[in-house]
């Protein structure tokens, strides 16, 4: 019952203040046994994955919602409809230990209404289901307006897009190709009983056949691996830095990118990798410290190059924009909860002012890759082609055939070839 508590005063974190669950979920996963933490992790996820689910369910049984301090056991009614519908917990266990919950959230007086609607449930769901799933932001647990986007965007694949987004995410692994060739990796992996295959989009790309503890993958600690989706180990192959080219890496944190571009090519004059947000830097240096690698970390405004890099201009530069992050939804289901429609445009404009102003740390001759972990067009595609339209010296490095100034870049779908959702465009500068 306590791993229930738990789950219902984390989604209360998220919902009701805003906190993101992988700040709020490690802190509730001390306080309940060991044995438990992967249960109160897929409670959290899922709950807040299908949400809107959940909530249309709990509306059709309650005429009155529970409301300010009684909040939280709108949430753990959440917690225990995730359980009846999506997962193998057995039925009378499942209700009995949520409603257990009640005493520890200090709410006995409302014992019998959970127990009750919980129960009813039982008796009800797939009438109260079909019901329900007749609208589409419900059945596919999205928010209203982030289905309108999509359907918008995507006349075809909407529907692709967000089924991809409610799965449970696969693991990549990028091979440290200074260490070792993949295949090499691979037969490591093999050898201690973890089966992965190559991935078809990079040549440094692994795919488990399932998650696995970081501990139990060989060399990990030393950096002979990493964990990096496959979507985002792109990034390195498409700016192909050169031997003795200045490359900067703007909004770097946590540094998976850095290492990466340092792994294709040692011989760089140097690295910068900056990040307005300075705790997630420390997550860099971390990241370089493991693997052995060298860069000038820096904590920085990236829309201000001028107030931390004086010296002079890049041979290539990897934007790795702010963005909705609406492409790694099915890692972080917490996304549709905490983003809002009018953030959408704060974003892009903010994309924007970053853009301008790092192009101007460009050299002539240069490279700058644009990538977002994005599927909206007004973050995307959208843009770059503004962006086109208004800089002179700016040209398209088309990525495939359908890659031009009136549709610009490459964009990865949730799902797609496993990986996350993620923009690339390249641009080079006259």
């Amino acid at each position: 019952m306590k791993t229930r508590a738990q789950a219902a005063l984390v989604i209360q974190q998220v919902l009701d203040q805003g906190q993101s669950l992988s700040a709020v979920l490690p802190a509730a996963q001390e306080k309940v046994a060991p044995r438990d933490r992967a249960l109160l992790q897929e409670l959290c996820y899922g709950t807040l994955r299908w949400l809107p689910r959940l909530d249309a369910a709990v509306n059709e049984m309650m005429d009155k919602p529970l409301k300010n301090k009684s909040r939280i056991f709108h949430y753990l009614i959440l917690v225990g409809l995730y359980q009846l519908i999506y997962t193998r917990i057995p039925a009378h266990a499942a209700v009995a230990e949520t409603v257990n919950a009640v005493k520890l959230l200090k709410g006995t007086s409302l014992r019998g209404l959970i127990n009750g609607v919980l129960r009813n449930f039982q008796r009800s769901a797939e009438v109260i289901l079909l019901r329900i799933d007749r609208v589409p932001s419900i059945r596919l647990g999205h928010p209203e307006w982030l289905t309108k986007r999509l359907r918008q965007a995507y006349h075809d694949e909407w529907e692709f897009i967000m089924e991809a987004n409610n799965q449970r995410p696969p693991m990549w692994i990028r091979n440290n190709s200074q260490r070792q060739s993949r295949d090499a990796m691979l037969a490591r992996m093999a050898d201690v009983g973890i089966n992965a295959v190559a991935g078809e989009e990079g040549e440094d790309c692994i795919l488990l056949e399932r998650p696995c503890d970081v501990t139990k993958l060989p060399g990990f600690e030393v950096g002979d691996c990493s964990v990096q989706d496959g979507a985002a180990q792109q990034a390195a192959a498409l700016l192909d830095p050169q031997p003795g080219e200045w490359v900067l890496d703007a909004c770097a944190a946590p540094g998976g990118k850095t290492a990466h571009l340092l792994e294709r090519q040692p011989k760089l004059a140097g690295v910068v990798a900056v990040d307005a947000d300075e705790n997630r830097l420390k997550r860099v240096q971390e990241n370089l410290d493991r693997i052995g690698l060298t860069a000038k970390v820096i904590h920085g405004d990236a829309a201000a190059p001028e107030q931390w890099w004086p010296e002079g201009q890049f041979d290539r530069i990897l934007l790795d924009a702010p963005c909705s992050a609406t492409g790694v939804i099915r890692r972080h289901p917490d996304i549709k909860w905490l983003r809002r429609d009018q953030d959408i445009r704060e974003l892009a404009e903010l994309q924007r002012r970053i853009l301008n102003a790092l192009w101007g740390k460009l050299k002539s001759g240069g490279t700058l890759l644009y990538a977002t972990c994005s599927v909206l067009p007004e973050e995307n595609r959208e843009q770059i082609r503004a962006f086109l339209a208004a800089t002179k010296d700016a040209k398209l490095v088309p990525l495939h055939e359908q890659d031009t100034p009136d549709c610009p870049g490459r964009q990865f779908l949730p799902g797609e070839a496993e990986m996350d959702g993620f923009y690339y465009a390249k641009l080079f500068k006259l």
